[in-house]
């Protein structure tokens, strides 16, 4: 599926994205998920989960993360830089511009209120993400007890999203162990 004539479809598609993302990583996701599952097939969205998982897992920014994995996954290592600097140039031109102007720009009341409103429509973004993403997962009685439990831990306690994710990772290792096991026993496996 590595085809060198995509390089440059890559490289708009996630200028594009990130040209028009505001909120971070998570907020990207929903657009993200139309532009390369609904708009060009490049992958599904159990893929966009699993990118997830490892933009999740992995050093740096999500967005940075996702693009590259995306981007190698259709175009190998031409296809992870072409999406990466797409992804990452119209920020960098932006946060540019700005640092000219910062002093004048944030001054201004008109720009404090867009923010406001910004802020606001993220968040309703993000949480369209969570639903889009919730239907395409597995919804068995582990992965939803890890769901409820990382829930509970990140909204009551101040333990760190690193290990919150480790812990679920640890978990869901240990869990496949014990369903290979019980698969190798000949037992039936329960999910």
């Amino acid at each position: 599926m590595r085809k060198i004539h995509k390089i440059p479809d890559l490289f708009l598609t996630f200028m594009k994205i990130g040209a028009f993302t505001f909120g971070g990583g998570y907020a990207m996701i929903p657009i993200m998920q139309r532009e390369v599952v609904d708009v060009k097939h490049w992958v599904t969205d159990e893929d966009i989960v699993k990118l997830l998982v490892i933009s999740e897992s992995t050093p740096g920014v999500i967005a940075v993360n996702a693009a590259t994995y995306i981007g190698y996954h259709i175009g190998g290592f031409w296809g992870a830089l072409s999406a990466t600097l797409g992804v990452v140039l119209p920020s960098f031109a932006i946060i540019t511009l700005i640092t000219f102007f910062y002093a004048q720009f944030k001054a201004l009341l008109w720009v404090e209120y867009a923010f406001m409103g910004l802020r606001a429509a993220v968040a309703v973004i993000i949480l369209n993400a969570v639903f889009k993403l919730t239907k395409s997962g597995k919804k068995d009685l582990f992965s939803i007890l890890v769901l409820c439990a990382a829930f509970l831990v990140a909204t009551f306690t101040g333990l760190n999203a690193i290990l919150i994710i480790l812990f679920a990772a640890i978990a869901g290792i240990l869990y496949g162990v014990i369903l290979a096991r019980r698969n190798a026993k000949g037992g039936e496996p329960r999910a």
